[in-house]
């Protein structure tokens, strides 16, 4: 039977949280330039941060998801293709 809500910390609801909205590999390509999707994921890991009482990593989590929604940040390229333009140069 699933642990009810009030039985887990404050961290242990929040690591949920993280875990839930983190983007999994399956769906990276599908949602990897979603705004919402990606600041959903990075204000969930601050709050981790911040009940673990590490306010530098919260601070970089929340820019992160501030970055998101300012459109400011951008999707990086796919770890698994690479950058093709350069291997085809070279």
């Amino acid at each position: 039977m699933a642990q009810k809500t009030r039985d887990l910390s404050t961290l242990e609801l929040a690591q949920a949280l993280a875990e839930r909205l983190a983007l999994v590999e399956r769906d990276w390509h599908k949602l990897k330039s979603n705004r919402a999707v990606r600041a959903r994921e990075q204000v969930a890991a601050a709050l981790v941060f911040l009940l673990k009482d590490n306010p530098e990593e919260a601070l970089a989590r929340l820019q992160q998801a501030t970055g998101w929604l300012d459109r400011s940040l951008s999707a990086p390229p796919c770890p698994t293709h690479g950058d093709r333009a350069s291997k085809r140069s070279s």
